[in-house]
């Protein structure tokens, strides 16, 4: 898992309509928090994406952009992504998981956690969790983006 303090790669993720996402293309413009689910299936996960999509224009207001990065394939993924009718966008990994790239090994469930990279590229809060319960640290999340 990335360290609060470091540079954030240069990763190059995909959305659901295949489109590539660079985390560099939000930099000198936008934050970026990243979102990790354990899977799409998992009931958890998606209650802590349902309320990051309520307060999407609160985060937006601070000039942050969610991405929400499943360890699924794109097809899938998509397929997840429309049944919820969800606004944010859902990135997959190009090769590999997105959670591989970011260090969030899975162990006897995949794990799940978020990362908040500034406009600067550098890291300003990264959490991980085994169990998805403990995964959104929805207060660190928001002491990090006050203090942007």
């Amino acid at each position: 898992m990335l360290e609060i303090g470091s540079t954030a790669l240069d990763l190059a993720l995909e959305d659901t309509s295949g489109e590539v996402v660079r985390l560099s293309d939000y930099r000198g413009t936008e934050h970026v928090l990243l979102y990790f689910m354990r899977s799409t299936t998992c009931p958890v996960c998606t209650g802590h994406v349902k309320d990051l999509a309520r307060r999407s224009e609160e985060l937006a207001a601070a000039g942050v952009r969610v991405l929400i990065a499943v360890p699924e394939g794109r097809a899938e993924a998509a397929a997840w992504r429309a049944k919820r009718g969800l606004s944010l966008r859902v990135v997959t990994g190009r090769n590999g998981t997105p959670h591989e790239a970011f260090g969030l090994a899975k162990k006897m469930l995949q794990q799940s956690g978020s990362v908040l990279i500034d406009r600067d590229g550098v890291v300003r809060h990264a959490h991980a969790s085994t169990m998805p319960t403990g995964a959104y640290d929805k207060k660190g999340i928001a002491k990090a983006v006050a203090a942007l």
